[in-house]
């Protein structure tokens, strides 16, 4: 006798990687592995270093009037960071969500716009995913 195993369309493999994903409408997510990496902070610092073009994430252990919550939408893997303030105020685009493979610079989560990323179009459901234009 089989021992079927029901599949919840909403499981999503968790990859290996650190990732951000920078949104269209401003939010940034960060992926449960990078999420983790950063030691599951409640809130963040946003960084900025013009010259490299590498956006940073920062975790704090306590509020400050700077700081930026952490917050958990529903039962997802993904974290979302409030950022259209911050992508504004640098000209950082955001005309599509894109993709970044992240890394961990000291206790700062990075991810290098120099980089190509990988564009993410589509719905929740039947998400497709092309190269970004760098």
């Amino acid at each position: 006798m089989p021992n079927f195993q029901v599949f919840d369309r909403r499981a999503v493999p968790i990859s290996g990687e650190l990732l951000v994903t920078i949104q269209r409408k401003g939010p940034i997510s960060i992926n449960k592995v990078a999420y983790h990496a950063m030691g599951e902070p409640s809130f963040v610092e946003l960084l900025y270093d013009p010259d490299e073009r590498i956006v940073g994430f920062r975790p704090l252990k306590k509020q400050v009037p700077h700081a930026y919550p952490v917050r958990t939408p529903g039962r997802g893997s993904t974290y979302l960071v409030a950022g259209h303030a911050f992508l504004k105020f640098y000209g950082i685009p955001n005309e599509v969500s894109t993709r970044y493979v992240a890394e961990m610079f000291g206790d700062v989560l990075g991810i290098d716009l120099k980089k190509k990323g990988t564009e993410v179009t589509g719905h929740r459901t039947g998400r497709t995913t092309r190269p970004a234009s760098g």
